[in-house]
């Protein structure tokens, strides 16, 4: 880099440490403090009630129109019986209605358990049970998920109430439901009596972390970490002011979308333009059309809108900054370049986790910096496990070196946990630099790099995830709850599941390598019916393998190091056998060469 390179890039670090100065006062709330963002939202009411606040498929709504519809909702929740710090089911698309139904259950104090829309069967009733949800708000558009479910909810049995929410379609409530939707426009517009006093220490959200089984974790979120969601990292990555326009298409339920995109926006006074899903084909039109300048991303998004070919609508776009996670270093220079988007801030961090990682400098190809104790300690991919010392302390991986990245837990950066206390307690590892502390293991490999001058902040670079999870269309996949639903299959002997990469993709697909417990030929329907019915479609196998024999370690512990290194490809495979679930009809066929060419060329549709 030449000197006068070198000067420009100073200038332009100091600059953006100038920018965020607005963060710089942030303090933590204490956890008997009264704050939430139901009181964040009423103090942008006062400040920007005639700004518009939201805008849904030709519909828009002012932050006063906004409160006063939130405040409607509210009130009829409290008449049928919704209390302060019941859990109440959240079952909805991207729509206003979330929104509406999000804020009014912030606003009386009554935890959000915000699930997964394409969730059903058992692993909807699990979630609404592991966060004791009293009640439950559904869109018309999952009713008919939610109905056959009710005999095994308490809000199904006469205990709790279900409120539905009209969509586009007119339709009328099932009978089992209140037509919130209309009841609520019989009641007041005005503000709630529990809002002030709610502390910053009470439960405001559930949210669901992987769920490939129909058993997702729910960790809990205080409104402490949604306050510093709306206040804090709002600020220091989109830094929206009153009249920005975000473009929102990330599922709310996320933590996301609805931090530094929906809470951040919020507490801004700015304007949330969403969309129920991504649409690549579209984006660029509807970005132009609604003149957003922000955008809340995932990797895999972004990965799409660079494959697209160029249109005039990319062209002279509106669009200047954008947050999220999971952009690859290969995507992230071509994307900023062709579409000129000057502010990439990609963020690390997890729902439940207690270390944030933010590109607050604007490098490039990097998770940023933080302001967390972490430490990077080696981590044996083979064995997945960590590697100490004689002394059982971690070994610490050295500068450019991948390592399972912890985060210290402390007062400051606490770790709330799930509501299951033994997944809980699996999160937690001690005598990492000396005993008696004690840190939250990420389950994710991080190294540290070198990014040129960033005022002595270290930088890091996302690597993988570790053996137990891996990420696929945007969502975590656990291979060991995969392994559990494919097991229950007659004929599978030990299912072994990890991820292999896909050229053009991101993240990891799914694959499955397993004997069969009988000499007989593999019930591919069989097969496919079970994990159609059990499993999310995120975390359905792409590849299965069906092997000779299977690899253990002395402790009968599964060994997918070589298994991921030879993945699908034909010539690493020997006598065993691969099926590839093909993306647009959902069956599995042998993998044969002029498939696995489409594959290697990114031609086959994934």
């Amino acid at each position: 880099m030449s000197v006068f390179a070198s000067l420009k890039e100073v200038i332009r670090v100091l600059n953006e440490i100038r920018q965020s100065r607005a963060a710089i006062g942030f303090k933590l709330p204490a956890l008997d403090e009264a704050i939430s963002l139901g009181v964040i939202f009423e103090e942008s009411v006062r400040r920007h009630g005639n700004l518009l606040a939201l805008e849904f498929e030709g519909r828009s709504w002012t932050y006063t129109q906004l409160n006063q519809e939130v405040n409607r909702l509210a009130h009829l929740l409290k008449a049928q019986g919704v209390k302060q710090g019941e859990g109440v089911a959240l079952f909805m698309e991207n729509r206003a209605e979330f929104v509406i139904s999000l804020l009014a259950l912030v606003k009386i104090g009554a935890p959000a358990a915000l699930i997964n829309n394409s969730l059903g069967g058992e692993a909807l009733v699990h979630c609404c049970k592991v966060t004791d949800a009293k009640h439950c708000i559904v869109g018309d558009e999952r009713a008919d998920v939610l109905a056959p479910e009710l005999p095994g909810l308490p809000f199904g049995q006469g205990h709790g109430s279900c409120f539905w929410m009209k969509d586009a379609v007119d339709r009328k409530a099932p009978d089992w439901a209140m037509d919130a939707s209309q009841a609520m426009q019989g009641h007041a517009d005005l503000g709630l009596p529990e809002t002030p006093g709610i502390l910053a220490g009470d439960v405001a959200l559930y949210i669901f972390t992987s769920g490939t089984t129909g058993l997702p974790k729910a960790a809990t979120y205080k409104h402490q970490r949604l306050a510093t969601a709306a206040n804090l990292l709002g600020k220091l990555t989109l830094r929206p002011k009153p009249g920005d326009r975000l473009y929102l298409c990330l599922p709310i339920y996320h933590i996301t979308g609805l931090g530094p995109g929906l809470c951040g926006f919020i507490a801004a006074g700015g304007t949330v333009c969403l969309r129920r899903t991504f649409s690549a084909g579209k984006f660029w039109s509807e970005v132009q059309a609604w003149q957003t300048n922000s955008f809340v991303y995932v990797g895999e998004l972004c990965r799409y809108l660079v494959t697209q070919a160029p249109t005039d609508a990319e062209k002279n776009n509106p669009l200047q900054k954008m947050v999220g996670n999971g952009l690859r270093p290969d995507v992230w220079d071509e994307f900023k370049s062709r579409f000129d988007v000057d502010r990439i801030c990609e963020v690390y961090g997890s729902s439940e986790g207690n270390v944030t990682f933010l590109n607050l400098l604007n490098k490039d190809r990097t998770i940023g910096t933080t302001s967390v104790e972490v430490a990077l300690v080696k981590y044996d991919v083979n064995e997945e496990a960590i590697v100490r010392d004689d002394a059982g302390l971690c070994e610490l991986a050295k500068s450019g070196e991948p390592g399972l990245l912890l985060g210290k837990i402390t007062d400051i950066t606490p770790f709330d946990g799930y509501t299951d206390a033994e997944a809980t307690n699996n999160k937690i590892i001690e005598n990492v630099k000396e005993a008696g502390a004690r840190w939250f293991n990420t389950g994710d490999l991080v190294r540290e790099i070198n990014v040129g001058f960033a005022m002595g902040l270290k930088h890091y670079q996302f690597v993988d995830r570790t053996g137990d999870t891996f990420r696929w269309r945007a969502e975590n996949v656990s291979t060991n709850e995969v392994g559990e639903v494919l097991n229950s299959h007659p004929q599978i002997n030990m299912a072994n599941v990890y991820g292999v990469e896909v050229p053009g993709t991101e993240g990891r697909a799914g694959m499955v390598a397993f004997t069969l417990d009988a000499d007989s030929d593999f019930d591919l329907d069989g097969f496919r019916a079970l994990v159609d019915a059990r499993l999310p479609d995120y975390a359905r196998p792409v590849f299965v393998r069906l092997q000779q024999e299977t690899e253990t370690t002395v402790t009968f512990k599964l060994l997918k190091g070589k298994l991921r290194e030879q993945a699908y490809h034909l010539d690493k495979l020997g006598k065993d056998r691969v099926y590839v679930r093909h993306p647009r009809s959902g069956e599995y066929r042998v993998l044969d060469a002029d498939f696995y060419q489409k594959i290697l060329a990114a031609e086959a549709g994934y």
